[in-house]
């Protein structure tokens, strides 16, 4: 099957950690086949510790559940971790839901979706699916305005790269799902004069760890695990030997605007005619 056809299929589901009423649980996971993961915790306090080591595109709070819970604790995990939306869920209307909402709105939840209806559940498929792609629309939007003439499978290899790169930490992995071999995609790289895929993976992957450091809710070892390296210090011994410095002074020296006009200046605009007629993936 052409890879332009079979690899835009294969991007990863969002994952979401709903903190729900036990009753309305059931709801969500039938809501949720085919469209999205739910890691179900029992707590706000759950939460914000599945946010820090899991892999988690949005967070969805009970409106009944959270009447119960504390006002700062929903605060700590919406400033935290801004780059993570918090959601709150509906199932009912009454004075006490419309209370709470008051409250949660006052922590800085600013979505909300109706589930009370059927048309509610298409709504939030649709919110959280948004999520998952936000990460990588913050690259591939001016990954592509910088290359501005594509070939067709060149769009679909940097889609590919930019959306696989937090959990394909080696150049094999995202051959596999492009169903290419590695050892051709490297060749094609080398002879085009392009930095080679894993030059190319492993720039996109600080991206990401960039953003994972925004707000000061993750630890090094918190986005160590979010991007799939196997220790903490296998990331740092990533950042010594692309930058030269420490996990601290990375997250210090390249918020994410920073490490991405780095990733522009040297990864891709001095390649814009390369890339206009590279094909990576041609049959």
């Amino acid at each position: 099957m052409p890879a332009t056809s079979s690899a835009t299929s294969r991007f990863p589901a969002p994952t979401v950690a709903a903190v729900l009423a036990p009753g309305e649980r059931a709801s969500l996971d039938a809501a949720s086949v085919g469209c999205f993961a739910v890691l179900h915790r029992s707590s706000v306090p759950d939460a914000v510790r599945t946010v820090r080591e899991r892999a988690v595109d949005a967070v969805l709070l009970s409106v009944r559940h959270c009447a119960d819970e504390r006002a700062d604790l929903v605060d700590q995990l919406v400033r935290s971790f801004p780059g993570v939306p918090t959601v709150a869920l509906l199932t009912h209307h009454d004075a006490k839901a419309s209370e709470t909402l008051l409250r949660l709105g006052a922590t800085g939840v600013r979505q909300v979706v109706d589930v009370t209806a059927p048309a509610g559940w298409s709504r939030l498929r649709q919110v959280v699916a948004e999520p998952a792609s936000r990460g990588a629309a913050r690259i591939l939007a001016p990954v592509f305005a910088a290359l501005p003439v594509l070939a067709p499978d060149a769009r679909v290899f940097l889609e590919m790269l930019v959306r696989l790169a937090p959990e394909a930490p080696a150049v094999r992995s995202l051959a596999s799902r492009l169903e290419i071999k590695p050892s051709t995609l490297m060749s094609r790289f080398s002879r085009s004069g392009l930095p080679s895929p894993k030059t190319y993976l492993a720039a996109v992957r600080l991206l990401y760890a960039s953003q994972y450091f925004e707000g000061g809710g993750r630890s090094v070892a918190d986005v160590a695990y979010r991007l799939d390296c196997s220790s903490p210090q296998s990331f740092g011994r990533t950042l010594r030997a692309m930058l030269g410095i420490t996990p601290g002074e990375f997250r210090r020296r390249f918020p994410f605007p920073t490490a991405l006009r780095r990733f522009l200046a040297q990864m891709v605009e001095p390649y814009e005619g390369v890339w206009r007629e590279f094909r990576p993936l041609k049959r």
